[in-house]
């Protein structure tokens, strides 16, 4: 009998190979090609179950060996993949101009592909060779891979991505010793057991550590720096945030002042670059407790509200290396709370480089906060003059669209709203961004804000707005009252004095708007003003990029993809200008596309060789099956989606809010799964009675009578009904509950998700062994075909329900799933 705890081994190495490789992908490329080189090889899984449906008689007789075989090929691949992929010359920003970049993404596809088929076929192995505990082994599969993504988080604090390659490997290797070991009995098995075990750390061990060296793209920030001479790596520093580089410049000294004016005449002090994972540049600038030196950062845009208020009382989301800190003391703010999501940054700056950033953290008034920023804010009851969102991601990868696929919570509607219901009257929020054209970012923003100010029954926003660009940068003004006289002259003399022109100031003229740094269109001016008045929607309609307001449902603040601009992109794609449109989302349409006609093949080849070698098998039945566990598999992913996002929110730090809600659902769910035989026989026992669906008449003492109905498949619709209850009470209830306890320290909002997640994920470990147990006894040919189905559609939900959520909303994708369990309900026979 195979060990379990073997599958649970492999389970757990495959989800972190899946999560380690978003993260490896992330630093040596770009986040777009992560998602779509991972989700195509996850069909790994889709492809495990073909090949079991073709070969499965034949290793059900040697399933020790051939899971040992599967499981050492996962751990060999998994570093195998990596070492080959890293030396190819594929350039994700080239894709879409050069052929031969696909010839390389159909090699990466295959390379990934591997280590998910090895996993997947030892899963699927379990499942088809021991049909009498199918809800035991997807227990320990899904409880496995819970272990996957909490233990890569818990690697991933103290180890290199690319060390924690081989931590992966060992999970592989010690499933397969603990295979192996099986045919033995008593004290020999437990010896061979701890030589295979002791074997296996020494393989990985041994790995050369070159074969997975980190190899970043020549076209990152970092890469193109280390490229001047004179530039050392002073430090690097990895963890859940991300792989840190700090940097100097001997000959080429770094001058990074995002807005700053042209007609400043005053150098900078001396900066060290920070690079995290390659790109997403911010400097730590040297200080010596004298203001002089930082004179220059008066002449930047984000300076601006500081000439409206007097000595303000200020919060910066998002500090970075610490400039904005330093913009607020030389404005001799009295009070500064500074917050900043990656504690790495902030020991790189507060100790490490502490002497040559002058410890802004410890200047009198100066408070550093750990924190994401909405969940900060939610949680203070203090009130600011001043509220600022800096500049922090670097230029070529906004302007590539590199965040298109990201969530961002601190930019919705109702982040303004908690922004707005935390400044002082009079106070100001300030946020800067990327000078992109055509305008993107700037004019969702102000959208954003008009909409915000519209909720709170302001019936004429633009008093309340203020939008200037300098060259690079442009910087949004909400003010919380309208804008007096006075703020307005001080504005125009700001910008004036600094060669900023004004993109949106109530009073201004429309030439008044494009003065200094001059643009061929009035982009700002005019999308403001329609913005304001009653052709808002005509202009979200016609406008080239989406640039409507986002919400919490829909927090996808960086996508500005519109099929209407699909015809330019093609058009460019030759001619060098394809890196600065916006393609994030086109990227994810194609990944779907791939995926589906792959996984189409992945379905329908085992039924031709299923319907040569079993004629007898009703091809109505075959189709149910596939319907039913299609519908589960979409539906699975959905309400997880849909319900990490959620819980992100809640939770606050997105970088271990995920693993944990994750590895909640998963352990769940896996309870679920083992509980599932049980619950079978009991609510059979219990409704033992005639044909399915009859109306039975029942007669009870004192001549009472009533009609009971018996359910077709009495397991199915317990657990489908209890997910449909539990995810309509996240639906109705969370937001509430989340806005009311968001102020609790983190632990108890663990706890409370926890408690939250349980009885969902629980009834959704349920469908999946209740249908494939009956699938075993029914017709055992199919259950390997069942299993690469489930594994194909868990892919393609995966990618579908983002392209929902970007389009329709979380809450949408949620409603969708329960359709689809139902769906799932009515299927099965």
């Amino acid at each position: 009998m195979l060990p379990l705890l073997a599958v649970a081994l492999v389970s757990a190495g495959a989800l972190a190979f899946e999560v380690l490789l978003t993260r490896l992908f992330s630093i040596i490329q770009w986040h777009h090609f992560a998602y779509m080189i991972i989700s195509i090889a996850l069909l790994g899984y889709g492809a495990s179950g073909a090949f079991l449906a073709v070969t499965g008689n034949r290793l059900r007789r040697h399933v020790g060996a051939a899971f040992a075989a599967g499981a050492i090929l996962f751990a060999v691949s998994t570093v195998a993949s990596f070492a080959v992929a890293e030396r190819l010359p594929f350039n994700a920003l080239a894709v879409i101009w050069e052929p031969r970049q696909l010839l390389y993404l159909l090699v990466l596809y295959l390379l990934f592909a591997v280590p998910f088929f090895c996993a997947a076929t030892c899963i699927g192995l379990a499942l088809v060779a021991f049909p009498e505990r199918i809800g035991r082994t997807y227990r320990y599969d899904l409880v496995g891979a819970s272990m996957g993504a909490i233990g890569l988080m818990l690697t991933l604090i103290v180890l290199f991505p690319n060390v924690a390659l081989k931590v992966v490997a060992l999970c592989g290797f010690l499933a397969a010793a603990l295979a192996i070991s099986v045919r033995e009995t008593g004290v020999v098995r437990k010896r061979r057991a701890v030589g295979y075990a002791t074997a296996a750390i020494a393989a990985c061990a041994a790995l050369p550590q070159s074969w997975t060296a980190l190899q970043l793209s020549e076209y990152k920030g970092l890469s193109q720096t280390l490229l001047v001479p004179g530039v050392k790596v002073l430090a690097e520093e990895a963890g859940l945030y991300g792989l840190l580089t700090v940097v100097s410049s001997s000959t080429i000294p770094f001058r990074y002042a995002p807005g700053l004016s042209l007609s400043n005449s005053m150098e900078p002090p001396a900066q060290l670059g920070v690079f995290t994972d390659g790109d997403g540049l911010t400097v730590i600038t040297a200080f010596d407790s004298r203001l002089e030196p930082l004179a220059y950062l008066d002449h930047t845009l984000a300076a601006l509200p500081y000439h409206l208020l007097e000595k303000p009382e200020v919060l910066i989301l998002g500090v970075g290396g610490g400039a904005d800190v330093l913009l607020a003391l030389l404005h001799r703010a009295p009070r500064i709370d500074a917050v900043e999501l990656n504690p790495q940054l902030v020991r790189l700056v507060s100790k490490r480089f502490a002497e040559f950033a002058g410890r802004p953290y410890e200047q009198p008034g100066v408070r550093i906060h750990v924190a994401e920023a909405r969940s900060f804010v939610a949680g203070s009851r203090d009130r600011y003059d001043l509220i600022q969102l800096p500049l922090l991601d670097s230029f070529a990868t906004a302007a590539a669209g590199m965040h298109s696929l990201s969530e961002s919570y601190i930019y919705t509607i109702e982040a303004f709203e908690q922004y707005l219901d935390h400044l002082r009257p009079g106070g100001y929020l300030a946020i800067t961004r990327w000078l992109k054209l055509p305008p993107r970012d700037s004019l969702r923003l102000f959208a954003t804000a008009v909409s915000a100010l519209e909720r709170r029954g302001i019936g004429d926003p633009g008093r309340h707005l203020a939008l200037v660009r300098s060259w690079n940068t442009t910087t949004l003004l909400v003010k919380n009252g309208p804008l007096t006289g006075e703020d307005a002259a001080a504005i125009r003399r700001f910008a004036e004095e600094r060669a900023f022109d004004l993109g949106f100031l109530r009073g201004v003229s429309r030439e008044e708007a494009n003065r200094f740094n001059v643009l061929d269109q009035y982009y700002f001016f005019d999308s403001a003003i329609a913005l304001l008045g009653p052709q808002r929607k005509e202009f979200f309609r016609d406008y080239k990029f989406d640039v409507a307001p986002t919400t919490d449902d829909r927090p996808y603040f960086f996508d500005f993809f519109k099929w209407q601009a699909l015809p330019e992109l093609l058009e460019r794609r030759t001619l060098g200008g394809a890196a600065l449109l916006d393609w994030g989302y086109a990227v994810l349409v194609a990944t779907l596309v791939q995926a589906s006609v792959l996984a189409l093949v992945l379905i329908l080849t085992p039924l031709l060789w299923l319907g040569r070698q079993r004629p007898q098998a009703a091809a109505l039945a075959r189709w149910r099956i596939a319907l039913y566990f299609i519908a589960i598999g979409f539906a699975f992913l959905f309400v997880e989606i849909a319900s990490i996002q959620r819980f992100v929110l809640f939770l606050g730090h997105p970088v271990y809010a995920i693993p944990v809600v994750l590895c909640a659902f998963l352990f769940f769910a896996g309870l679920g799964s083992g509980f599932a035989p049980r619950l079978t026989a009991r609510l059979d026992a219990l409704q033992g009675l005639p044909a399915p669906g009859a109306l039975i008449r029942l007669t009870g003492g004192e001549g009472r009578c009533g009609w009971v109905v018996r359910v077709r498949h009495p397991a199915l619709a317990l657990a489908v009904t209890g997910i449909v209850a539990a995810a309509v009470l996240h639906l109705v209830a969370a937001p509430s509950l989340f806005r009311w306890l968001i102020p609790l320290p983190d632990t108890l909002k663990i706890a409370v998700s926890l408690v939250l997640i349980a009885p969902l994920a629980f009834f959704m470990g349920l469908p999946f062994p209740l249908a494939l147990v009956r699938v075993a006894a029914a017709r055992p040919g199919l259950v390997p075909w069942a299993w690469g189905i489930n594994g194909c559609a868990s892919v393609l939900s995966a990618i579908l329900a983002i392209l929902l959520a970007m389009s329709l909303g979380f809450s949408a994708v949620l409603l969708i799933a329960l359709g689809l369990y139902l769906v799932a309900a009515a299927t099965l026979r």
